[in-house]
């Protein structure tokens, strides 16, 4: 995730390379948009994938392989959050003709001509790391959303980090505010205040029945994964759901066409891994106010080099277990639930 160095430009300003431009006022813009590179749009033919990454410092492969499969036209960055930071950073990877960045943090921006017409004519979309509560918040049930998925289908290469990739299942992890849900509270009380789902947000191929999460290791979050598995169960949202759960510095990049999926990490990390976790059973018990139960869920977890099919729900080069939840007590049948 990128932070902000330079906050110049705000509402009804527009920044083209490191210059603030005035267009009209805030009130007839509420969106900000930074663009490194041609302004002009170009079109490009573009190939579909997926990159999911958990969080962290950005893996440069990311914006490589974008920029590959989106023909180097156009690379849009959605956030709601900070500034155009990404833009310089992206275009000396990604090879494309511009990188644009817009911030989209109500539903009027959500809403504009302008950020709808950027976004669908984007040959790679890439959505930020921020709260992914404010997404489905700001973004849902808007133009926004249609332009995001109008991209899909094209199809081009979509991504995204930390709560860019937490809302790109078919279910989504949608609480706002700092305090996210932690393991032992979803343990605990699977109906936590801090638990909150949302449904068909993006609609990416292969993906249905399907939540992520992100920052696994880092914020021991695999049995808040365990958690959000057993509530779509008892919500009656899908009777065998799935999970695909990354750590920090670590991205899935899955080829639609195919459904495979491959790993890549950034050199540093020590712990560069994605879980692919699948529901064999319903929860004993999964009762608010109370601890959770609900055994066996398989778990097959990939380091770079690895591979899984998405379809087959098969792994290989990776390793398999289970992981069980007792009385909100979280067991592993390797001993470790890493």
């Amino acid at each position: 995730m990128r932070h902000a160095t330079i906050l110049f430009a705000s509402i009804g300003l527009f920044c083209l390379n490191g210059a603030a431009f005035a267009t009209d006022t805030p009130e007839q813009h509420p969106y900000r948009y930074y663009v490194t590179g041609n302004p002009a749009d170009v079109q490009r033919p573009t190939r579909g994938l997926f990159v999911l990454q958990g969080g962290g410092d950005d893996v440069d492969h990311n914006y490589a392989h974008m920029g590959e499969m989106g023909g180097g036209g156009d690379f849009v960055v959605l956030r709601a959050s900070h500034a155009g930071e990404y833009n310089d950073y992206i275009y000396k990877l990604c090879k494309c003709d511009s990188v644009e960045t817009l911030i989209v943090d109500t539903r009027a921006a959500a809403s504009d001509p302008f950020v709808i017409d950027k976004v669908r004519k984007a040959e790679a979309l890439w959505i930020s790391g921020g709260d992914q509560g404010d997404y489905i918040n700001w973004w849902k049930d808007t133009p926004l959303q249609d332009a995001i998925n109008f991209v899909v289908a094209k199809p081009a290469p979509i991504g995204g980090t930390s709560a860019g990739m937490a809302v790109a299942g078919e279910f989504v992890y949608s609480a706002i505010g700092p305090d996210s849900l932690t393991s032992p509270e979803g343990l605990g009380d699977p109906f936590h205040s801090n638990l909150t789902l949302a449904r068909d947000f993006l609609k990416l191929p292969g993906l249905q029945g399907i939540i992520t999460d992100q920052h696994l290791h880092e914020r021991d979050r695999i049995g808040r994964t365990v958690t959000l598995l057993a509530r779509l169960v008892k919500d009656g949202w899908s009777k065998h759901p799935r999970a695909i759960a990354a750590d920090r510095e670590t991205a899935v990049h899955i080829d639609p066409a195919t459904g495979t999926a491959e790993v890549f990490a950034t050199s540093k990390h020590k712990t560069p891994y994605v879980y692919f976790m699948s529901v064999t059973e319903p929860p004993q018990r999964c009762e608010r106010g109370k601890p959770l139960t609900m055994r066996n869920v398989d778990v097959y977890r990939i380091t770079p080099g690895g591979r899984f099919d998405l379809p087959a729900w098969k792994g290989q080069g990776g390793i398999a277990y289970t992981l069980s939840a007792e009385d909100g007590k979280l067991t592993s049948s390797r001993g470790e639930i890493y």
